[in-house]
């Protein structure tokens, strides 16, 4: 481009800036409908883009590409991202926001020709030409990468928020009225009303989400597993069974709490999953639904429900308890050939669930009722008590769930 062209070009640039930027926000706004479907972009905000970008595109057009940077670099195109960022914060569509600059390279070289077209040799219009669309195209990739830029900023902001608004969930804040508010306004749950809390590990909270379904939920990873809040109705009455029964296919381990009432008991319903969940232990039965052969993140698969895991919560909590009952109770077996020892185990945990039925307990672990018998010999001789003639004390009954929820860790 000769220098000649270039003069001219900054004429026109000085003269026509304030013009097309008028002719370009009646057009936008008369043949670009989504501004006005949309309505998110002030007036003063489309003319001032509108103007600083129109005259950015013509600064380019009268510098040429004799010393090109990179446009990502290149503060001439300062505008163009600063348009993008807003576009985007402003929830403007991407392809609304290029039709306007297509648009606008459209008009600018209307513009030219009609102005300045007659006054450069032909040589130098196609040059022109040519140079003003590689700056369109260049300016239009400039707004688009800041659009895209901005768009993954505001994700990572709003996952940042949710995760804050989460841990604030799980460690009680809901009790301030105002952060249940904003809790409730984010997760689209009510402030009130009965929820169930689930914790669970190995498993998508998206197939989580749709078992439940429909009733409403809100899920969230986190280290170690996901955590989701289920909406089943108002009040502290009744009980998980319908989310149990729902998540019974998962196909991992799950711990469900009791029904507590809105979002300031989270923290109490994320203690009962917690602890509910813990009990599946490592060998231990599945709960509800569950596959006691399956394992995920280290635990039985199945799902644990708070309340039906009263006696393994208790235990829980005092560790030291739960050892000395699997020592005192079940350690002298535990000693014994694996073989030998799982008949017997298996033989006192039909004969407990069958409050000391020795004919119940044959028919469960399928033997004869002599056999049972004799294995509770066995096991009165290993304890030095005798357990033949005696109801199922309770100290065994919690033992044998301490073991089979893998307590103590």
């Amino acid at each position: 481009m000769s220098p000649e062209t270039r003069a001219v070009l900054a004429e026109h640039r000085q003269a026509r800036v304030e013009p097309l930027t008028d002719r370009l926000v009646a057009t936008i706004e008369a043949t670009n409908p989504g501004y006005r479907t949309w309505g998110v972009v002030p007036p003063a905000d489309l003319w001032r883009s509108c103007h600083d970008n129109v005259d950015r595109v013509l600064e380019l057009l009268v510098v040429g590409d004799d010393d090109a940077r990179d446009p990502a670099d290149d503060p001439a195109y300062d505008a163009a991202r600063a348009t993008g960022r807003r576009r985007s914060e402003q929830g403007l569509p991407l392809d609304d926001v290029l039709r306007s600059f297509r648009l606008g390279g459209r008009l600018i070289w209307e513009d030219l020709v009609d102005q300045v077209g007659e006054e450069l040799p032909g040589g130098e219009v196609r040059e022109v030409g040519t140079r003003l669309w590689e700056v369109v195209d260049q300016t239009s990739a400039q707004v688009a990468a800041a659009y895209h830029a901005s768009e993954r900023a505001a994700v990572r902001a709003d996952e940042q928020l949710r995760a804050e608004l989460w841990e604030g969930l799980l460690s009680g804040r809901a009790e301030d009225p105002r952060f249940a508010q904003e809790a409730a306004r984010i997760l689209d749950l009510p402030v009130d009303g009965g929820l169930v809390v689930v914790t669970a590990t190995g498993v998508d909270p998206d197939r989580l989400q749709s078992l439940v379904a429909p009733l409403r939920s809100s899920w969230v990873r986190r280290t170690g597993g996901v955590v989701g809040l289920v909406l089943v109705g108002g009040g502290p009455t009744g009980g998980p069974g319908r989310v149990v029964a729902a998540l019974g296919s998962t196909g991992g381990p799950v711990g469900a709490s009791t029904v507590v009432t809105g979002l300031a008991a989270v923290g109490t319903g994320f203690r009962q999953a917690s602890v509910a969940l813990r009990t599946l232990g490592t060998g231990g039965a599945g709960g509800a639904g569950g596959d006691a052969g399956a394992e995920a993140g280290g635990r039985a698969a199945g799902v644990a429900s708070f309340d039906d895991r009263l006696p393994e919560a208790l235990l829980l909590t005092a560790p030291e308890v739960a050892g000395r009952l699997v020592a005192v109770w079940l350690g002298p077996l535990l000693a014994l050939p694996a073989a030998e020892s799982d008949a017997l185990l298996g033989t006192l945990e039909a004969w407990v669930a069958a409050g000391g039925s020795a004919t119940t307990t044959a028919a469960r672990v399928h033997c004869h009722r002599n056999t049972v018998l004799n294995r509770l010999r066995r096991v009165s001789t290993l304890l030095g008590r005798d357990l033949v003639d005696a109801v199922p004390p309770v100290e065994l009954a919690l033992a044998l769930r301490a073991h089979r929820a893998g307590l103590p860790d």
